[in-house]
């Protein structure tokens, strides 16, 4: 999943100076760091932040206190909220949602209609799909 967009359609954020697609919205008190993108019609808002090589795309939302970090990917429709985290090489994509505190890090993926929230912690190499759930 690479995007390419021409310099006339896309702008740098003001809060962090990451890269926004013109067809995307990041609230101007969300944080998006330097070399972070945000792509498609996917928006950040709240006091989200969205740091290091981390891409969101698609219709994806990162709101609240979220954040997305690492290389990590949130795509599709899915939705990071709250105080919930998403890490290292993690994606979450589909209709999954991740919220509440919850961890998804390093090569975890969460998909299809799952549901990660609470305290909860998906890790290392593991994948939520189908229409799991995973709460503390």
């Amino acid at each position: 999943m690479i995007t390419f967009l021409k310099a006339e359609e896309q702008h740098q954020h003001k809060n962090g100076g990451g890269w926004v697609a013109n067809t995307a919205t990041v609230e101007e008190s969300a944080y998006l760091g330097a070399s972070a993108q945000v792509f498609d019609n996917a928006r950040v808002s709240g006091n989200a932040r969205v740091l290091g090589n981390a891409w969101v795309s698609g219709n994806a939302r990162v709101s609240g206190d979220a954040l997305v970090f690492g290389d990590a990917l949130v795509f599709g429709s899915a939705q990071v909220s709250d105080n919930a985290r998403v890490s290292g090489d993690a994606q979450v994509f589909g209709n999954a949602r991740v919220s509440g505190s919850a961890r998804v890090s390093d090569n975890a993926w969460v998909s299809d209609n799952a549901q990660v929230s609470g305290n909860a912690r998906v890790s290392g190499d593991a994948v939520v799909s189908g229409n799991a759930l995973v709460s503390d």
